[in-house]
């Protein structure tokens, strides 16, 4: 020692020792500085670790009520705006994530800021359940309501079904009245004008010849035709002192021509000659007090013949008149 002190004494202050504790010192403090940045690295692994397993859950929840919203059938629009703000959240909340990774420096702040985001958007989806909630009440109110509507229009098919059935039925019974009253007519019309050949029945129509009302080719009737018509105008007037008010009855007069076309200037075509005497006969009738109303004049032409030859007597049963009563 004293051959220290006499070498230390001899070469004057030595201040190695010194410097190497201070480097010693330093060393340390570098690992400290090292091994404290090591564990908060750590912990922020681990914090930022829990948030991905928090963002994670998050995602599940939001995919379970996208499934749910999909199957609401009312309040689409409203659900889907609702989710849309969530994922809106969740992609702030995802910037925010890589806002974390990106400034370690910052981790105190940062953390917080996730932490209240988190929170934000928990918030969010519990407001969006209880909106859901709202909606599937909604919904089972408007189903309640359309399947009251449904039961109301079934009820109202059935009430119509029946009195559309009551309806067939009433008609039925005025056919089968207005058919006996026909076959009155056609009686009276029988005993008044007498068995004639020129004057028949076909079916529900009775049928003269249109020699008998009309020249050839002309629409005017003739003198001797007014009586036959005037027989036929008080039958007809016999008759609708019978027939009850509620029966809705007219007097259908059809004229027809043979297949032959009309040669003249006064008629276009066999129809206008059709029409233009089924007019003149109801124009008279209605003279002979029948109500216009109870009056219908009708055209056919050529195109309903009784018969299809082309002989002289077949051309001649197709010019006809012929009275029908029906209904209105």
């Amino acid at each position: 020692m004293a051959l220290a002190r006499a070498r230390r004494g001899d070469s004057g202050m030595n201040y190695w020792p010194g410097f190497v504790d201070a480097l010693s010192t330093l060393i340390l403090g570098i690992i400290f500085l090292l091994t404290v940045f090591v564990v908060m690295q750590f912990f922020l692994q681990q914090e930022v670790a829990n948030k991905d397993t928090a963002l994670g859950q998050l995602n599940v929840q939001i995919a379970q009520l996208n499934e749910i919203l999909a199957l609401e059938k009312a309040g689409k629009v409203d659900a889907e705006r609702q989710l849309s703000q969530v994922s809106a959240g969740l992609a702030a909340i995802t910037n925010e994530r890589d806002v974390l990774k990106q400034g370690i420096g910052a981790l105190t702040s940062q953390v917080e800021g996730e932490k209240k985001i988190s929170s934000g958007a928990l918030v969010q989806v519990e407001t969006l359940n209880q909106q859901i909630a709202a909606l599937r009440s909604q919904l089972a109110a408007i189903e309640q309501a359309l399947d009251a509507s449904e039961k109301k229009a079934k009820d109202s098919q059935t009430q119509i079904a029946d009195l559309g059935q009551r309806l067939n039925v009433a008609l039925a019974q005025k056919v089968q009245e207005l058919n006996k009253y026909r076959s009155d007519f056609f009686g009276r019309l029988r005993e008044i004008l007498g068995n004639r050949p020129d004057i028949r029945i076909v079916g529900d129509r009775f049928v003269l010849q249109s020699e008998l009302l009309f020249e050839t080719g002309k629409a005017e009737l003739r003198p001797e035709a007014r009586a036959e018509i005037d027989k036929i105008a008080t039958a007809i007037i016999e008759l609708s002192q019978k027939i009850p008010a509620d029966i809705a009855w007219v007097l259908r007069v059809d004229g027809h021509t043979d297949v032959r076309p009309i040669a003249g200037p006064v008629f276009k075509s066999n129809w206008d000659l059709s029409a233009a005497r089924a007019i003149a006969v109801v124009q008279y009738l209605a003279i002979k007090s029948i109500p216009p109303q109870r009056l219908v004049a009708a055209g056919f032409g050529e195109f309903q013949p009784l018969d299809t030859e082309k002989n002289e007597e077949a051309y001649k049963r197709n010019r006809r008149i012929e009275f029908k009563l029906t209904e209105r």
